[in-house]
């Protein structure tokens, strides 16, 4: 059974135990408050990452440092001046916030409504964004299952080993539109259909 990323990030947190798991606590905390869409996943060996209609930062936790990178940052307006970390690339952008340190709670808010509506205004040029993921982090095996409705021949679901549309989506979208072309009387494979 796959546990759900929410519990995997409730358990970072109290497994940090010191004021890197609070920091970490409360920018999730700040992140759900701007955006109640907000999906939550787990990824990179504990990463938790945060989405609505694709990526929008992570919270990542060192020993000295929580850091929160916006996947788009770069094409962020920041006023207040939050960034400080990863300013020389062209995409990336992340605040480190330090043991003690005060967060800008609005500033901070204001930052994660903008890398939403940036994300809501960007065409989908990615096909993992077009179809939703569950990531369980394991890598895809080369079997897959494909449900497909019977009607209109679009995928329903597509199963990747322990998960649904694992990370590998992207290679596996042009498979799901080969699968859904095939006439279910000429498919050598199993089709699930319920």
């Amino acid at each position: 059974m796959t546990v759900p990323p929410s519990q995997l990030i409730d358990a970072r947190v109290e497994e940090l135990g010191d004021w890197r798991g609070e920091m970490l606590s409360r920018l999730r905390t700040l992140v759900k408050e701007a955006d109640p869409e907000v999906v939550e996943e787990w990824k990179w060996r504990g990463v938790p990452v945060w989405y609505h209609d694709g990526m929008i930062c992570t919270g990542e936790t060192y020993k000295n440092v929580v850091k929160m990178t916006f996947a788009k940052g770069a094409a962020l307006n920041d006023p207040s001046s939050l960034f400080n970390s990863s300013l020389d690339g062209n995409t990336r952008r992340a605040i480190d916030f330090h043991e003690g340190e005060k967060i800008d709670e609005e500033a901070l808010k204001t930052l994660v409504r903008a890398a939403v509506t940036l994300n809501e205004s960007k065409p989908r040029s990615n096909p993992r964004d077009q179809i939703p993921s569950v990531g369980s982090g394991k890598k895809s095996p080369s079997w897959f299952h494909c449900r497909v409705s019977d009607r209109n021949r679009k995928p329903r679901e597509l199963e990747l080993g322990h998960s649904v549309l694992s990370t590998s989506a992207d290679r596996i979208l042009p498979i799901i539109q080969v699968v859904a072309a095939v006439p279910p009387w000429r498919r050598p494979w199993r089709t699930g259909r319920s």
